[in-house]
C-alpha cells in the first residue's frame, strides 16, 4: 500500500497517539505513545520503504534516478561507505516517541517523486549528512556519523534535509540584509528578499536607515511615504516567492525605536489596522538602544530623529549612529528634525502589541555591541532574533550595480542535544567535529543572487552552534528549572561550547593559514576577549554540578591562557561561532525539549495539516521527572531570563528567548500583581528585567488565553533548527 493510499481510517497509530491525551485512572497512559510508535513503523514505514540489497546498490540507484548528487559520493571508497553504514546500523538506533518517527518520515526522509515510497531511514540520512560535510575525509565522516546517530549533534533543518540531495534548497538557515536611504537600495533590497525567499531561509531586513514619512525627497515636490509602503512591498514579495507554495514566505523587518515612523510601524501589525497599511505575515522587530530604557525609567519625553537629516549631518546611515552616546547632540542640533513623544507611551504601545500579536521582537542593540568582539557595528538581527553579526552598507548606482560592495549576513545553524552531549565519551572531540561540519556549509555557501550576502560569508566564515533539551536534562537529573544549580550548569555547559569551538576554529585557521577578515582588529587578536576567563573561574562549584561534569574536562584560567596565546598566534577561522536558535520539529526527532526554555505542556498538542491533532509527551516523562516538568506558562519568566543570561555570557551572538505568559496569571507568581489578568505593565517589567540581566534579544511573547488559544505562537519554520 503506497503512502498516497494510506487511509486514516485503516491505520491505528493516530488513534493510539490520541489516546495518550486521555488519562486512565488519573494517570497519563504513556504506553499508548510507544504502541503508536510501533504501529507507525509496522503499518507505515516498513511496507512503504523501497528495499535494496546493500547501501552501495541504493546509492547507485539514487544517483541514476537523479535523487542524489554523485560528486560527494565519489570522494569515498565504496567499501568505506558500506562499512560506515553498517556501523550506523549496529548502533540500533530507535525513535523514542511516535512524534519523533512521524516527523522524520513525514518531513525529512527522501521519498520517490510520486511520494509513494520512502527511500531513506534515519541511518541513511545521517550517512549522507556525514559524507557530505566531511568532504572526503573518512575520519571526519566517521566522527560526524557517530555524533548524529547518537543525536549529540543536529544540523539545522535546511542542512539536515538537503545534504546530498540532487534537487535541493540551500543549506543556510537565515539571512540579514540592510537597506539604505535611496531608491536603488530599496529596489535591490526587494529583489534580494525575492531571491532569498525563493532559495529558502528566513530573511531579516532593517528599515532604520529609511527617511520618515513627510521627509523631503531631493529634486521632487512632495515628501517621502516612510517605511510602511516598503513593508507592504516586502510582505508581498515574501508571499509571492514561497518556493512554489511549499512554505509561507518568511520575513522580518526591524526599526529603531528612535525612528519617527515607530508608532506607525507598530500599528501596522494591529488586528484593526487599515488594510492599506496592515501587514499580516511580516514579523516586526524593534532595535532598542540603552537611552530608551533610561528615558522610560525616568519618565521623560523622547525625541525621534529624522534618518535623512542624521545621515546628512554625520555622513553615515542612521543605523550606524550610537543613539545613546549622541542623543543630547542630536536633540540640540537645529539641522536635525526631531519629533517628541512620551517614552512610556511608546513602552505601552509595545506591550499592547505584544499582548495582541506576540510582536515585536526586541533587540537591545547597545548590549549587543558592548559584547561584540568583532571590529565594526551590529545593527540588526534575523527572523528569529539570535543572529547578530557586523555589517557594512553597500553603495548601489542607478544601474542597480554595486559601486561599493558591503557585507550582509547568512548563517548556517546546528544544535547540540544537551542530554546526549553530556553523555559523550569525549565532549571536546564532539564539539570540534560539529564545528567542522558547520564550517563546511559556510565554506560551500555562495548566494550569487545577493552579492552582499555572498561577500559577507566569504569574509566571515560565520557559523551558529547552539543547544536544545535543557529542560529535559534538568528534569532527568531532578534539578528545578531556574534554580542556582540549573544556572551554574547552563553557564558551565556554554562555557565548554565556547571553549571547544574556539579551539577548533583556531586549529582550522592554523591549518589553512587563514583567519576571518579583520581578525587583527578584533578583541580575540588583542586578547581582551579572554580577560574574564583568565580572572574568573567558570568551573562548577556546587556538589551537584560538579558531579554532572565529573567525567568531562572543564578548562580553568591556565587552559584559557594557553588558548589565548594560540589564538593570538594563529588566529580564528570563524568570525562568529555560537547562537541559540529556536528548535521546532527537530526537537521532536531528538526526543527532547525545545531550545533552552521550559516545556509548554506535559503532553504537547500539535495540529498537523491533514491528520488533526498529534500529541508529544514530555521526553523522559515518568514519576521521577514529573515534579521537575513545570510548564513555561506556570514559570516565573525571570527564571527563564536568568537561565538565558547564564548562557549569554559565553555566546558571541544571541539567543531566541521567548516569553510565555497566561492571560490570567497564576496567583502569587509575580509579587507586583494585585489582579490575575495579564497587563502591559507585566510585559514592561519583564522586558526591563531581561535588559538589566544582559539579555540581547527577546523573540516572541506567547500568551496562553483562558480559552486555550496561543497568541504569538507561530514559529519561523525556515529559521528553526
Amino acid at each position: 500500500m503506497g503512502l498516497k493510499q494510506l487511509n486514516i481510517n485503516e491505520v491505528t497509530y493516530f488513534k493510539l497517539n490520541n489516546e495518550l491525551n486521555r488519562p486512565v485512572n488519573g494517570q497519563i497512559p504513556l504506553n499508548k505513545d510507544h504502541e503508536a510508535l510501533t504501529a507507525f513503523i509496522h503499518e507505515n514505514v516498513e511496507p512503504n520503504t523501497k528495499s535494496f540489497a546493500n547501501i552501495n546498490e541504493k546509492i547507485d540507484w539514487l544517483i541514476s534516478e537523479d535523487y542524489l548528487e554523485p560528486e560527494f559520493i565519489q570522494n569515498y571508497r565504496p567499501e568505506f561507505i558500506d562499512s560506515l553504514y553498517q556501523t550506523l546500523l549496529n548502533q540500533n538506533f530507535t525513535f523514542k516517541s511516535f512524534m519523533a518517527a512521524y516527523k522524520f518520515y513525514n518531513q525529512y526522509a527522501l521519498k520517490t517523486n510520486d511520494g509513494e515510497l520512502y527511500l531513506e531511514n534515519f541511518e541513511a540520512r545521517v550517512l549522507f549528512n556525514a559524507l557530505y560535510y566531511a568532504d572526503g575525509n573518512e575520519a571526519l565522516a566517521s566522527r560526524l556519523a557517530d555524533e548524529m546517530i547518537h543525536q549529540r549533534y543536529q544540523p539545522a533543518t535546511p542542512s539536515f534535509l538537503n545534504a546530498g540531495r540532487k534537487r535541493r534548497g540551500e543549506f543556510v538557515s537565515c539571512f540579514l540584509i540592510q537597506i539604505t536611504d535611496d531608491m536603488n537600495s530599496i529596489g535591490r533590497g526587494i529583489n534580494s528578499a525575492l531571491q532569498l525567499s525563493r532559495i529558502g531561509g528566513g530573511v531579516g531586513i532593517t528599515l532604520s536607515n529609511l527617511r520618515e514619512a513627510g521627509a523631503p525627497i531631493k529634486g521632487i515636490k512632495g515628501a517621502s511615504s516612510g517605511v510602511l509602503p516598503v513593508m507592504k512591498l516586502l510582505e508581498d514579495s515574501f508571499s509571492y516567492s514561497n518556493q512554489l507554495g511549499q512554505r509561507q514566505g518568511a520575513g522580518a523587518v526591524y526599526l529603531n525605536v528612535f525612528h519617527p515612523d515607530i508608532i506607525n510601524f507598530l500599528s501596522a501589525k494591529k488586528e484593526n489596522a487599515d488594510e492599506k497599511i496592515r501587514v499580516k505575515t511580516l514579523s516586526l522587530g524593534v532595535i532598542v538602544p540603552d537611552k530608551y530604557y533610561e528615558l522610560v525609567r525616568e519618565n521623560k519625553p523622547m525625541y525621534l530623529f529624522s534618518p535623512y537629516d542624521v545621515e546628512r549631518e554625520y555622513g553615515t546611515p542612521f543605523s550606524y549612529i550610537d543613539i545613546t552616546q549622541e542623543y543630547d547632540c542630536l536633540v540640540a542640533n537645529p539641522k536635525i528634525r526631531h519629533y517628541q513623544i512620551q517614552a512610556r507611551d511608546l513602552e505601552n504601545e509595545i506591550s499592547k502589541l505584544q499582548q495582541e500579536s506576540g510582536y515585536p521582537y526586541i533587540l537591545n542593540i547597545d548590549t549587543v555591541n558592548r559584547e561584540n568582539p568583532i571590529d565594526g557595528k551590529i545593527i540588526m538581527s534575523n527572523l528569529c532574533s539570535e543572529i547578530q553579526q557586523v555589517q557594512v552598507p553597500s553603495v548601489i548606482n542607478e544601474r542597480q550595480e554595486y559601486e561599493q560592495l558591503g557585507t550582509d549576513v547568512s548563517c548556517n545553524l546546528g544544535s547540540t542535544n544537551i542530554l546526549n552531549l553530556m553523555a559523550s565519551p569525549d565532549f571536546g572531540r564532539s564539539v570540534r567535529a560539529m564545528t567542522r561540519a558547520l564550517t563546511f556549509i559556510s565554506d560551500h555557501s555562495d548566494i550569487e543572487a545577493v552579492p552582499s550576502i555572498a561577500h559577507g560569508n566569504r569574509l566571515s566564515h560565520s557559523i551558529g552552534l547552539g543547544a536544545m533539551g535543557l529542560h529535559t536534562f534538568l528534569a532527568k537529573h531532578q534539578i528545578e528549572y531556574g534554580s542556582p544549580d540549573s544556572l551554574e550548569f547552563t553557564s558551565v555547559y556554554f562555557m565548554l561550547l565556547n571553549y571547544w569551538t574556539l579551539v577548533e576554529s583556531n586549529q582550522i585557521a592554523k591549518e589553512r593559514h587563514e583567519s576571518f577578515a579583520n581578525f587583527e582588529k578584533s578583541d580575540y587578536a588583542n586578547g581582551r576577549y579572554f580577560d574574564k576567563y583568565l580572572t574568573h573561574t567558570y568551573q562548577p562549584q556546587s556538589a551537584k554540578v560538579q558531579d554532572l561534569f565529573k567525567d568531562i574536562f572543564v578548562p580553568g584560567p591556565e587552559d584559557w591562557a594557553q588558548l589565548k596565546a594560540a589564538v593570538q598566534k594563529d588566529g580564528l577561522y570563524n568570525q562568529n561561532r555560537l547562537a541559540v536558535a529556536p528548535t521546532g520539529s527537530i526537537s521532536y526527532i531528538n526526543d527532547t525539549s525545545a531550545s533552552l526554555h521550559p516545556i509548554t505542556r506535559l503532553i504537547e498538542e500539535r495540529t498537523e495539516k491533514k491528520n488533526g491533532k498529534l500529541y508529544f509527551p514530555a521526553p523522559l516523562l515518568d514519576n521521577q521527572t514529573l515534579p521537575f516538568y513545570k510548564s513555561a506558562y506556570d514559570t516565573d519568566m525571570r527564571k527563564v531570563v536568568d537561565v538565558y543570561a547564564a548562557a549569554q555570557q559565553h555566546i558571541d551572538q544571541g539567543m531566541s528567548m521567548t516569553f510565555f505568559l497566561r492571560s490570567t496569571m497564576p496567583e502569587g507568581l509575580y509579587e507586583w500583581k494585585n489582579e490575575p489578568e495579564q497587563t502591559t505593565r507585566d510585559l514592561s517589567i519583564l522586558r526591563n528585567y531581561a535588559y538589566y540581566q544582559g539579555i540581547k534579544s527577546i523573540y516572541y511573547v506567547r500568551t496562553f488565553t483562558d480559552n486555550s488559544q496561543e497568541i504569538g505562537s507561530n514559529d519561523c519554520e525556515s529559521c528553526i533548527i
